[in-house]
């Protein structure tokens, strides 16, 4: 069982000397705001969120060029089509043998007149002309003749409609709609300044997140080594005490009241760690690193914490236009304002000119030709709403009162804001000042913990008063640690409330 553990362990050791360990990444709050920009997945939703209102922008533009489009139609028709009657159509047939038929009754009622008639019949025997023209009215045949151009006017009365082809191009090209195009490009930019701010917005609270993550690992890393260095000061205090007490200075009960404090400060150091291993793997998550990434972060610093610069302050003015809530809801509004005149519109007359050319087969620009044909129209259309149960003017009044609402929020935002601007100056201040105090108080509790340390190994001072010495010195630089950070945070705060970017 012992020889069995014993190559465990060895196994163990020679595996982990051989693997070789994660170099760690050391990283500013600068490139942890780039990373974190980069990978977050909101952002890239709402990046495309910007790229679709864009779209639309171009899509509202095109509304300013003429719409043409193109149609074919085949229709196959079983049936026939004839324009005139069956009847109708007969006649046209036996037009030679009818007009052949009244020319001869003519020739008879003529002669019988010209043979009945003694006057008529001495003018036509004394006429060569009357004699010539009748000789040959009568020996004419214009049935024939007449039946041909009766066939083919039928003909084209009965045309061959079976096959039809149908051809279109169109063009419409609005002239007046009431602005509606104009305030449709309106709406569509504003619409795609809100995505933009939108955009602008979420890249703030991305970087806000991170940047309380990052100095919230600041505080745990600068409280770890807080923790580590109390430990090692109470584990040689309870080396020191052991030695006293074998040599019959301090009491076996200093002894166990040191220890309790030192293992207490080897559970506090323990639960520093684990805060700080959870915080950096936080970090990794907001930066898209893996979770089990090794970070260092520059602010990191044992000794001290770097601290920020004062903010400078800005006018209210400008805080306002540079606030993406403030800018959102202004937006809003304009929008809602765009909006009503679109609905307006609809009241108003709209004009447009239309131009078609129509292509057919059969044409019919010539008969009904088994051949295409086409043919060019062109007009203006004018299209005057007169009622409709005054819907459009509801929906007018509808957008009117949702500016309202916006502007009114718009307002009511200002106040916040400069209730925030004003309530974040005043905490940094305080934090400026808390620091100041914490500094002092530590160099007291140095100094008195120095003194304490004199007086103990002298042995002037107990065990009690020693460990009080040093639990005042762990408040005080716990307290400065916190209030410095306390600085940093309440000045990224107040950097966010002036509407001032840290994103570059």
């Amino acid at each position: 069982m012992h020889k069995t553990l014993l190559k465990i362990l060895t196994a163990t050791l020679l595996l982990s000397l051989w693997t070789p360990s994660r170099a760690e990444r050391v990283l500013s709050l600068q490139e942890c705001r780039r990373m974190a920009l980069e990978s977050n997945r909101e952002i890239s939703e709402a990046s495309l969120g910007v790229e679709m209102a864009r779209y639309d922008k171009k899509s509202a533009f095109a509304n300013y060029f003429p719409e043409i489009s193109a149609k074919g139609v085949y229709l196959y028709n079983s049936g026939d089509i004839n324009l005139i009657s069956d009847e109708s159509s007969q006649k046209l047939l036996s037009l030679g043998d009818n007009a052949q038929g009244a020319i001869s009754g003519t020739m008879q009622q003529m002669m019988a007149a010209i043979q009945t008639n003694p006057a008529a019949a001495m003018e036509y025997m004394q006429s060569p002309m009357w004699q010539t023209f009748l000789g040959a009215l009568s020996q004419k045949d214009v049935s024939q003749l007449l039946n041909g151009i009766g066939q083919s006017i039928d003909n084209e009365l009965h045309p061959d409609l079976h096959n039809i082809v149908l051809g279109t191009v169109s063009l419409k090209q609005p002239l007046f709609v009431g602005g509606k195009i104009v305030n449709s490009n309106k709406m569509a930019s504003l619409a795609c300044r809100l995505s933009e701010v939108t955009l602008s917005g979420k890249r703030e609270q991305v970087v806000k997140d991170v940047e309380q993550t990052y100095w919230q690992i600041v505080s745990l890393s600068a409280k770890k080594n807080l923790a580590e260095k109390y430990a090692e000061l109470l584990h040689t205090l309870q080396n020191n005490v052991r030695i006293s007490v074998m040599e019959g200075v301090a009491t076996p009960a200093d002894e166990l009241q040191i220890k309790v404090k030192a293992n207490e400060a080897d559970m506090m150091k323990l639960r520093v760690e684990n805060g700080l291993s959870l915080s950096k793997m936080l970090l990794c998550k907001q930066i898209g690193l893996p979770l089990d990434e090794q970070l260092i972060l520059v602010d990191e610093s044992p000794t001290e914490i770097r601290l920020p610069k004062p903010v400078e302050y800005r006018e209210f003015e400008a805080i306002w236009n540079d606030r993406h809530e403030t800018r959102s809801l202004a937006l809003a509004g304009d929008i809602y304002d765009v909006k009503a005149k679109i609905a307006a519109a609809d009241l108003l007359p709209q004009v447009a000119l239309t131009a078609n050319y129509l292509l057919t087969n059969p044409g019919v620009s010539n008969g009904f030709q088994t051949d295409f044909s086409g043919n060019v129209y062109a007009g203006l259309m004018v299209s005057i709403p007169i009622f409709h149960g005054f819907g459009s003017w509801q929906k007018v009044n509808k957008a009117k009162a949702e500016s309202k609402i916006y502007k009114s929020r718009y307002e009511g935002a200002k106040e916040l804001i400069s209730l925030q601007v004003t309530q974040a100056r005043q905490q940094e201040i305080e934090a400026r000042e808390r620091h100041s105090i914490a500094r002092s108080n530590l160099e007291a509790a140095e100094e008195n913990l120095r003194a304490a340390n004199v007086g103990f190994e002298a042995g002037l001072i107990d065990a009690a008063t020693i460990l009080a010495a040093h639990t005042a010195w762990l408040q005080a630089k716990t307290d400065e640690i916190d209030a410095g950070i306390d600085i940093c945070i309440k000045n990224l705060e107040l950097t966010n409330a002036e509407g001032i970017s840290n994103i570059q």
